[in-house]
């Protein structure tokens, strides 16, 4: 049983594995500038004499990509934290509002710098998320403390998931600048080298500390006596785990 158990798991990140690479090949060679897998090779290589179709890949697709793969590997970990936190395989950073709450702290920050024409940074925006994930942590929290059942507590993400989306759509309404409503729509079109440079930075850091914490994540996951028992301090360890499910979210 557990040979056929290990089995299904090496196939399915197998699977899972080249479904990644199959994606990421067509994220390169999909756009409105058809380009071939020779071209794109020699790109990557260094080589490719027309430096419009090697800005349109080292500038343009692959900064994309790269966002697309390191943000959604951390929204990933930041599932797999939460679902250790709350012992619920379907809590995770949507449906708890955690995303939502720090979209509508980054929809804040921008909509007040751009009315004064100040250009928002990376890391700005990054700390604006964290703290928008970590107020909507907070209330989840302080929702626990008088819901006792784990299914309404989840329903009460959600309702602050919405909430959270519902502010955000009216505030990117009636903002003036046009690209705000293509951001709330998830877009990666505004993406650099920079802006990947500083996600892989903070994701990797949390994704580090993630690993470090792996023993200790094992055990809360058979019990919190068997943590306790184990020398695992609880208060710091669930902290550590909302931090860094508010980082990666």
């Amino acid at each position: 049983m557990e040979r056929k158990r290990a089995k299904r798991t090496y196939l399915g990140f197998s699977l899972l594995f080249v479904l990644l690479a199959v994606f990421l090949i067509w994220n390169l060679l999909a756009g409105s500038v058809s380009l071939s897998a020779s071209e794109i090779w020699q790109i990557l290589l260094g080589g490719g004499e027309d430096l419009t179709q090697r800005r349109i890949i080292m500038q343009i697709r692959l900064p994309r990509m790269m966002a697309a793969l390191i943000l959604g590997g951390a929204l990933s970990v930041s599932g797999y934290l939460l679902q250790t936190f709350f012992h619920n395989p379907i809590a995770g950073p949507f449906v708890l509002g955690i995303s939502s709450g720090a979209k509508l702290a980054v929809s804040l920050v921008m909509i007040f710098l751009l009315s004064r024409g100040v250009k928002s940074s990376s890391a700005l925006l990054i700390g604006a998320a964290f703290v928008g994930a970590m107020l909507a942590m907070g209330l989840i929290l302080l929702i626990s403390q008088y819901v006792d059942q784990m299914s309404l507590l989840v329903v009460c993400g959600v309702m602050i998931g919405y909430i959270c989306s519902a502010l955000t759509d009216f505030l990117v309404t009636f903002a003036d600048d046009s690209n705000m409503h293509n951001w709330s729509n998830g877009s990666f079109s505004g993406m650099k080298w920079e802006d990947v440079e500083t996600m892989a930075w903070v994701c990797g850091a949390a994704l580090l500390l993630t690993f470090f914490l792996s023993k200790p994540i094992r055990a809360y996951q058979l019990g919190e006596v068997y943590a306790r028992n184990l020398g695992v301090p609880i208060r710091a360890f669930r902290t550590a785990l909302i931090l860094l499910s508010s980082v990666l979210s």
